[in-house]
């Protein structure tokens, strides 16, 4: 049995010690007299104790009550932090942002867009999570996050989509490379054919370029060096072995310096869109709907501007 007190009937006892007047105290708590007297009356039988005298002047808190009425006064304030607290939690949560990005748009284009969103909206708060596309996907698709950013060349038909920025991918290599010294292009042959160094299954760099590959009639074949990052890929090019083939966004610094060039690959496709995903049952709201609205406006932007 649950021999607690009523928050309620506690609430009016300690009005009444207050005030002296039950009707009083009911008119506070936005109830009736008659029902805050029977939870009064309820309130003493449970703890068997008389907590007021009552008669036609008002009520009167007895000694008894007096000890009462200063244990519900603690009681009531460690409620009151509870609901404070809860509140301030639920204001917390609802002011960060969870999304998820994929490693190109993660590294480039989002640190700017978050920057902006927290300029436009102080003290909230965005969790950028990285996976690759394929990952990203799988979690928009399960309701894990309610925004994801992607790389990959497809996206499911049950996921809405946004542009939020252009991108391709190069091959470089480092200066002393023998690539680095063709005066023509590669074939599309010829790439699928070398050994390169290259993003991991479920990439959207790596499924890009297998099916630009696939559709110019030479798939990519198996004698690769896998890496899981950008960063990790671009490291492995610089150091002269093998060809990458890496987002223009990712390189720009090291083709912009000579550390790494460009090589040319004629009949190949490689530009690619970079899209924001969504379940349309989860249509961007708040602060998801902002941050969107952020990376279209930065690829509008940025889409019309002369190509250096």
């Amino acid at each position: 049995m649950n021999d607690r007190p009523d928050l309620v009937a506690l609430d009016l006892l300690v009005r009444v010690a207050a005030g002296g007047s039950v009707g009083a105290a009911a008119r506070d708590l936005g109830t009736t007299q008659p029902h805050a007297s029977r939870l009064l009356s309820r309130l003493e039988r449970q703890l068997g104790l008389q907590l007021l005298e009552r008669s036609p002047a008002g009520s009167r808190v007895t000694s008894e009550g007096e000890v009462v009425v200063a244990w519900a006064r603690q009681a009531l304030e460690a409620v009151d932090r509870v609901s404070t607290g809860a509140r301030s939690l639920a204001a917390e949560r609802a002011a960060r942002l969870r999304v998820v990005a994929s490693l190109t748009i993660a590294e480039q284009l989002a640190p700017a867009w978050i920057a902006r969103f927290r300029r436009e909206q102080p003290g909230h708060q965005v969790r950028l999570e990285v996976a690759n596309s394929e990952q990203v996907l799988e979690r928009v698709l399960s309701g894990e996050v309610p925004l994801g950013f992607v790389e990959s060349p497809s996206v499911p038909q049950e996921v809405s989509v946004a542009a939020v920025g252009l991108d391709r991918l190069v091959v470089v290599v480092a200066p002393e490379h023998p690539w680095a010294r063709r005066t023509t292009p590669l074939s599309p042959a010829e790439l699928a054919d070398a050994e390169l160094v290259l993003r991991e299954e479920g990439s959207g760099t790596r499924r890009t370029l297998a099916r630009a590959l696939t559709r110019a009639g030479a798939p990519l074949g198996g004698h690769h060096l896998e890496l899981a990052s950008t960063a990790a890929v671009r490291a492995a090019a610089l150091q002269g072995d093998l060809p990458a083939v890496l987002s223009e966004l990712g390189v720009a610094d090291q083709l912009a310096t000579g550390a790494l060039v460009e090589v040319p690959v004629a009949g190949l496709d490689l530009a690619r869109t970079l899209r924001a995903v969504w379940l349309p049952s989860r249509r961007p709201v708040g602060d998801a709907a902002r941050l969107l609205r952020i990376a279209r406006a930065s690829h509008e932007t940025t889409r019309d501007e002369p190509r250096a």
